[in-house]
């Protein structure tokens, strides 16, 4: 990861640029999206813009997704002096988080959902400790009473974050990239049904709001998180103007999506892509993952917009899954995808957290990944390499052949 290998790219779909930085290496890629009209200094627009939705009260059972991992989110980015308190103007949060609203909800879920959600939520505050399991799964879905009022606020959270990140990209060529914090997560958030501890899907929502408020028009989504985001892929299978673009544990939650065919239909065919990778995939899959599927897919696709369903939940010390990817990813994974988004579109992009359970490890992934944002080195190092030793060979065959077929499906 010390070595930079950026060529200057043309959009073709064989084109590949290296865009996996290392922490002491800066890019000049310029955006090729409409140019942006500068009214104020760059030195005072912040590098990156955080917004914090902790839902106190939702699903206060399940250890994977207690109720104080927003608040240790903070506690940590204070503790590493990443906060507006101590980093001045580079580093924005915004405070005032509206709900979404109905209308915005039903760009993706049914009515007849929010009706559900609705009486479940007072069915749970009915019963004896407040708590209601709605689906059994190895990622199970509490509710109680607090739960429809926190998603809204999840949801509404991202929405803001992408009218503050677009209100940026018209007046500087170097917008802040956005980091909805938020809980519950929702890539796994179907139409009908909620799933894996999932409720609404908040980067689904933020994609039809950005089409429809903003005017852009072709969103790209990135998913990393361990496990796949059926969710969001089944929201957007037929639109050919919402590419989806997964890379998961191949066999993990949920078992039976995110297959290598699942392309996409109708007009949307192509506009799909799946990249289940094997169990022990780490750092070096998803370095190749993104240099040889994710960048040239999204130069081929040419969005408005960039979209990340950010989950940390591929970390080796993480128990959900099988991979063994390193904090050592967190870093050049968000500074990639940054300067992805300034050469595509006028550097509009917003991340959503999604899993990453383990409280250590979802602290250096976040801090990470803020350092990227910001420009600052990675300390990666000094958390990772106490453990390398646990790390085994990764199966470099098998990922080698996955990555080939998904350049096959789709012509990269």
């Amino acid at each position: 990861m010390n070595n930079i290998y950026i060529r200057r790219l043309h959009h073709h779909r064989s084109a590949c640029c290296r865009f996996f930085l290392s922490s002491r290496t800066k890019c000049s890629c310029v955006a090729s999206c409409e140019p942006a009209t500068k009214t104020i200094d760059d030195g005072d627009m912040p590098k990156v813009m955080y917004i914090l939705a902790p839902a106190m009260g939702h699903n206060r059972r399940y250890i994977n997704d207690m109720n104080t991992r927003i608040r240790w989110i903070l506690s940590a980015l204070e503790d590493a002096k990443l906060t507006p308190e101590f980093r001045g103007s580079e580093i924005k949060q915004l405070i005032n988080i509206r709900k979404a609203t109905l209308e915005e909800i039903t760009s993706v879920h049914s009515t007849s959902y929010y009706s559900f959600l609705e009486k479940t939520v007072e069915d749970a505050k009915a019963s004896e400790d407040g708590l209601l399991e709605i689906e059994s799964s190895k990622l199970p879905t509490y509710v109680t009473g607090s739960t429809l009022n926190d998603s809204l606020i999840a949801a509404g959270a991202g929405l803001s974050l992408v009218d503050s990140v677009v209100a940026a990209s018209r007046m500087s060529e170097n917008p802040p990239v956005g980091f909805s914090l938020i809980r519950p997560a929702g890539h796994h958030a179907v139409r009908d049904r909620a799933m894996g501890g999932c409720f609404l899907n908040n980067v689904s929502i933020a994609a039809r709001y950005a089409q429809r408020t903003h005017g852009l028009k072709r969103v790209f989504i990135i998913d990393f998180d361990a496990h796949h985001g059926n969710g969001t892929s089944d929201a957007f299978y037929d639109d050919p103007d919402v590419f989806y673009l997964s890379t998961h544990q191949d066999g993990c939650y949920p078992v039976d999506t995110g297959k290598f065919d699942d392309i996409g239909c109708g007009n949307g065919e192509g506009a799909t892509l799946n990249l289940p990778l094997p169990e022990l995939s780490g750092d070096n899959a998803m370095r190749a993952a993104f240099d040889e599927v994710i960048v040239p897919s999204a130069q081929s696709f040419k969005p408005d917009i960039i979209l990340v369903s950010a989950g940390y939940d591929g970390h080796f010390k993480e128990s959900t899954n099988g991979w063994q990817v390193t904090t050592r990813t967190s870093y050049p994974l968000a500074n990639g995808i940054k300067q992805l988004a300034k050469e595509l579109c006028g550097g509009r992009c917003v991340f959503f957290l999604e899993g990453g359970w383990c409280t250590d490890i979802l602290r250096f992934s976040i801090e990470e990944s803020f350092r990227a944002f910001i420009g600052e080195p990675s300390i990666a190092n000094k958390f990772e390499k106490q453990f390398d030793y646990w790390l085994k060979d990764e199966p470099t065959t098998q990922i080698k052949k996955a990555i080939q077929r998904v350049k096959n499906l789709h012509s990269l």
